[in-house]
């Protein structure tokens, strides 16, 4: 089963409703909520009437639950601790090329 991606004409809207979401996954509404409750790091803002609207970034972690728990075969605790992992996995990579061009620029200034 793999992973839907976004088509060339949705690509030029910034926000997206819970449907056109489910629709582009191929999965429920109900499976979009599920999913927001159960993993925090998906926060859609919501309109005045209460509608979420998802952005590119918020597709694009629901693709990476999609992949991990449909394709995977990942638990939801074991998408969960994947997810933790790959996003301390990154902080750790960004605070590395902060030291690195911090180190860059003091050599630089020496020259």
């Amino acid at each position: 089963m793999p992973v839907p991606k976004l088509h060339s004409d949705a690509i030029e809207k910034s926000y997206f409703k819970i449907g056109e979401v489910a629709t582009f996954m191929q999965v429920n509404v109900s499976m979009i909520r599920f999913w927001e409750k159960e993993f925090p790091q998906i926060k859609p803002s919501k309109t005045a009437k209460g509608e979420r609207r998802y952005t590119k970034a918020d597709i694009q972690l629901l693709q990476q639950i999609y992949h991990l728990v449909k394709v995977e075969g990942y638990t939801l605790q074991g998408a969960k601790e994947k997810l933790n992992l790959e996003i301390k996995d990154k902080q750790q990579i960004i605070q590395k090329l902060i030291d690195l061009k911090k180190y860059l620029t003091e050599l630089k200034s020496t020259l």
